[in-house]
């Protein structure tokens, strides 16, 4: 198995109701993965997150293999939520690990 964590920042200038309303729908498309992409095992992502955390939301998400991470990253449901990230993020981390 391997573990998929990603942490994203929006942009500094939206709102806080645009920062709220895009988390929204990011935790709702990336979840929505689930039970589509072949190979993912689990999917959370985490949007009400304590003043001391340094991005604004977190993915979690395991696999059954580095060849089923893989198949995600282009997977073409996958890139319909990327497409729509990449317009209101502005700092992206990214940690994956065997199990």
């Amino acid at each position: 198995m391997v573990s998929h964590i990603v942490m994203w920042s929006f942009r500094e200038e939206m709102t806080a109701e645009e920062k709220t309303e895009a988390a929204k729908k990011m935790k709702e498309g990336l979840e929505g993965l689930m039970g589509k992409i072949p190979g993912m095992l689990s999917c959370q992502v985490y949007i009400d997150v304590l003043p001391s955390s340094t991005h604004d939301l977190v993915l979690t998400s395991t696999f059954e293999s580095e060849e089923a991470l893989k198949g995600y990253q282009t997977h073409p449901e996958h890139m319909k939520v990327k497409t729509y990230v990449h317009t209101v993020v502005s700092k992206r981390s990214c940690m994956d690990f065997p199990m």
